[in-house]
């Protein structure tokens, strides 16, 4: 019975020793530490008990029982302090998933050796070497570096081939030697095995494919590096179109994407010309495409956004079924009709008139892009249909743009001036178009920009690509940079000047774009909508005027009365009061540690003092236990700038 008194007693003076140096440390550092973490920090001070006690208690020393208390929470500190840096708290689940992450940072690893020895075996080694601008001069260095380019790209698989088809329209950014090297860019991917797409649709669907489909066609109509498409026949009789992603591609796709926006960042890092073109920028926006692409309920969502803004009976768009939609599967209607990549000069087929389908198309982007806000982003030949009936069909919405009304308007201004040449106007637009510089000098962008009206506007000369191509290289060279969601527009409509030249050789897009933004602005001038602008204003107007009296008054008054004053709110916002109250905290603690440090030296110094036992003064005591505190309070502020520092997010870009 006394043995089990005595257990019983020791277990619960173990357990109190090590909850309370486990709250001692936690408390004096300021965290929240889970109770793995806790019970091993308490056993750690637990241990340092036992031996400062068989030190500590030798002799008469025991009047320094405090500074062994102290001593042994320091300790407690430290372990706590040194543990949460290496393994902060909430990292355990991390660990658990430690061999699944190896065996991905493995084949990721693996893939990178692979594109490596693609980039170094298609000569692409410069372009890391390279310090300046560019790695290449000479017009036949750029022929020969982009050939290399697109070979690599082409070898490294589809996620690369879709980043060179993006890089082929981004004049603003690339030589003209490399957009037109890029756009021959082609991927044709085999399909993927119909056991393994008919499994994945029934793990989609939840039930076997009859009990949805009366008749699925297991031969696709197009495959491509994401998914592939087939067609199939519902039980109300309803033919379908079903895209299906490719089993197994995400994880593919989101390893390649991350070695790209890696070995982006590398270069806007090491490299001049990666940094002049904010390459880091670029792919991190492409990644983000290629992920939408890879969720169909966010095609579902753009398609549905697209048919709400665009009510054209000439220009349909496939209906979505919802019910029958995923992320790895979509459901559309089946259009009758073929693709204009089928049609060429001569061969428009059940076209009258090819002008009229370019425009007729061009027509409904423009829309799309000028008024909708949500449009097309990648309008190739494949994507758009001509149908029995002579209508046009829109498809594929897994790749769209978004502009915002603000932009809408600066776009119209931009196109509005091209069409009246007018320099100063182009480069007011240009300015409001895009991001400018710290300095940049004014004068000197509207005498360019001048100079290029006259170049490519002057004895009836038309806009054409390489007016369109001189454009974007003079934003470059002032060091403008183009939003991205204005450079997706721009992007779409480059697709599309390849797109309706491949079945009208002589249409003239950019003369239509600048037709079409005119209307618009002369409509948008027109009486009945001046009006209505005015009737807006002038609400707007009223219902300040009514609230202005009695504001006019209330100051007048505290003006008569002496009463009027100003409040200015110091450090209102949250983040800056929290810093100012941590930096203050931060420099107390580090006076009171290094004034309590500095009073310990003084008394340990001291050779006199009154005795508490034959061995220890009483200024040893006081001086060992102010000694303990400073080291307590330096451990607090070393961990608190160490562990902040460690927190604080990575700076942008």
């Amino acid at each position: 019975m006394k043995t089990a008194i005595l257990l019983a007693i020791g277990c619960v003076t173990v357990s109190v020793t090590i909850a309370g140096f486990s709250a001692g440390a936690r408390l004096l550092l300021g965290l929240r530490i889970g109770r793995i973490r806790a019970a091993v920090t308490g056993s750690v001070g637990l241990f340092a008990t036992v031996l400062f006690s068989r030190t500590v208690h030798s002799g008469d020393r025991g009047a320094l029982i405090t500074v062994e208390i102290g001593a042994v929470l320091l300790l407690t500190m430290g372990f706590l302090a040194a543990s949460e840096v290496v393994l902060p708290s909430g990292s355990w689940p991390s660990m658990l998933r430690l061999p699944r992450a190896l065996r991905r940072r493995i084949a990721r690893a693996r893939r990178y050796s692979q594109l490596s020895a693609i980039a170094y075996r298609h000569g692409l080694g410069r372009l890391l070497r390279a310090k300046g601008r560019a790695p290449v001069t000479g017009p036949a260095g750029h022929h020969e570096l982009a050939r290399s380019l697109r070979r690599a790209l082409e070898e490294g698989g589809a996620t690369f081939v879709k980043l060179g088809q993006v890089l082929s329209t981004r004049h603003d950014l690339l030589a003209p030697g490399f957009t037109e090297e890029l756009s021959n860019l082609q991927h044709q991917a085999a399909p993927a095995l119909w056991e393994d797409v008919a499994e994945q649709l029934r793990q989609e669907f939840h039930r076997p494919l009859e009990s949805v489909f009366a008749r699925f066609d297991p031969v696709p109509l197009a495959a491509g590096s994401i998914a592939q498409v087939h067609r199939a026949r519902l039980h109300s009789g309803q033919e379908v179109v079903v895209k299906v992603r490719r089993p197994g591609c995400r994880p593919v796709v989101e390893r390649d994407l991350d070695i790209l926006c890696s070995a982006a960042r590398r270069l806007e890092e090491r490299t001049a010309w990666g940094r002049a073109a904010g390459v880091d920028a670029l792919a991190r926006g492409f990644a983000e495409s290629v992920l939408e692409e890879l969720d169909f309920r966010v095609e579902a969502r753009n398609t549905a956004a697209v048919t709400a803004r665009h009510r054209d009976g000439k220009v349909l768009i496939p209906q979505v079924f919802p019910a029958l939609s995923s992320e790895k599967v979509l459901v559309t209607e089946w259009l009758d009709g073929r693709p204009l990549s089928a049609s060429g000069p001569g061969t428009e087929g059940r076209a009258a008139d090819p002008t009229a389908v370019a425009r007729t198309v061009l027509d409904s982007v423009l829309r799309q892009i000028m008024i909708g806000g949500t449009f097309h982003a990648d309008p190739h030949p494949g994507n758009i249909l001509l149908l029995r009936d002579g209508r046009l069909a829109l498809l594929d919405f897994g790749s769209v743009g978004r502009i915002d009304g603000q932009l809408q308007a600066r776009l119209r201004d931009l196109l509005v001036a091209l069409r009246r040449a007018d320099a100063a106007a182009l480069c007011d637009a240009l300015l409001a178009l895009a991001n400018q510089p710290e300095e940049i000098d004014q004068k000197e962008l509207e005498r360019t920009l001048g100079l290029f009206l006259a170049r490519h506007f002057s004895s009836g000369t038309s806009f054409d690509r390489t007016a369109f191509n001189d454009l974007f290289r003079l934003v470059t060279a002032h060091r403008l940079t183009i939003p991205n969601s204005i450079a997706a527009a721009f992007r779409a409509l480059a697709t599309l000047e390849g797109t309706l030249t491949r079945i009208a050789p002589d249409f003239d897009l950019m003369s239509e774009a600048k037709q079409f933004a005119w209307t618009q602005v002369t409509e948008s001038a027109s009486p009945p909508k001046l009006a209505g602008r005015a009737a807006d204003e002038l609400l707007d107007l009223l219902l300040i005027g009514r609230r202005l009296p009695r504001r006019v008054d209330r100051i007048t008054s505290a003006v008569e009365q002496g009463r009027l004053s100003v409040n200015v709110r110091l450090l209102g916002n949250r983040q800056d009061r929290g810093f100012l109250q941590t930096l203050v905290h931060e420099v107390i603690l580090t006076a009171l540690g290094a004034t309590t440090g500095v009073m310990a030296v003084i008394l340990l110094s001291t050779a006199r003092g009154p005795r508490i036992t034959s061995s220890v003064s009483l200024f040893e005591v006081i001086g060992y236990n102010l000694l303990v505190v400073s080291a307590i309070l330096m451990v607090r502020v070393l961990f608190t700038i160490f562990h902040a520092r460690r927190r604080q997010p990575p700076p942008p870009g």
